[in-house]
């Protein structure tokens, strides 16, 4: 089967490389990571990845325990990096090319963000990861996510989580909460749902770049993403079934 999309934006939450540890990263889903991305690349899909910094530091959260939000988000943006480095690592190790770009200049561990450099990495099969989100406070790495895909020109967001979809209300604390299969940008920043923060969907509803949602936990849920199967939650401007 042909994969249903050729250039994709994959967005990993930092949270999730926590697994079942309380803080840093879980080599356990880090190679899995590494391998489903690995399959993409074997399929001929191009791949980019965004990948916070949650399980280290996150800015907002040292602002509310009296850091300056400016610096917070700096260091915020100093952990992407380094599970940008550590992605790097799993990948290569299966044998796949990848490049680190950061919106931050580091020239000793990564190479700065061109976007010409970067569409050019994923045209020879690389992996291309951006580290340091936009570079710029007060930017969540979703709104980096965003702005990268589009700016590379990817086909669709897939914003890797720890739930299958998109619900009307928190799936772990109502048990009647409903998913939907497919959904509007609008309705999503009516609703107040937490898919991405609303700089971002705004970015993806304005350059009309499909948002896809789903549990990145789930072993292969990556590549069925991609070859087109019928997981998780599209964010688009057409119509919805709720």
């Amino acid at each position: 089967m042909t994969p249903k999309y050729k250039r994709i934006l994959l967005k990993l939450s930092g949270e999730a490389l926590l697994g079942k540890e309380k803080f840093g990263i879980s080599p356990e889903i880090m190679s899995s990571f590494a391998i489903q991305i690995k399959e993409l690349t074997e399929l001929g899909v191009e791949v980019a990845v965004v990948i916070g910094g949650g399980n280290i530091y996150r800015g907002i959260t040292g602002a509310a325990e009296g850091v300056d939000r400016v610096t917070g988000d700096h260091m915020g943006m100093l952990a992407t990096m380094i599970n940008s480095l550590a992605l790097q690592n799993s990948i290569e190790q299966l044998g796949v090319p990848t490049r680190v770009l950061s919106a931050i200049e580091m020239n000793k561990i990564a190479e700065p963000y061109i976007k010409r450099r970067a569409i050019r990495h994923l045209e020879k099969g690389r992996v291309v990861i951006f580290g340091a989100g936009i570079g710029s406070p007060y930017f969540t790495t979703d709104t980096a996510a965003a702005l990268r895909a589009i700016e590379i020109n990817a086909e669709i967001v897939a914003k890797a989580t720890k739930v299958d979809g998109v619900y009307d209300k928190d799936p772990e604390k109502h048990s009647d909460a409903k998913r939907y299969d497919v959904i509007s940008y609008s309705k999503v920043l009516n609703k107040g749902l937490r898919v991405m923060d609303a700089t971002a969907i705004s970015l993806c509803m304005e350059n009309s770049l499909p948002l896809f949602v789903f549990n990145s936990l789930v072993e292969g849920n990556i590549k069925k993403l991609v070859m087109g199967e019928k997981i998780g939650t599209l964010v688009t401007g057409g119509k919805n079934n709720g």
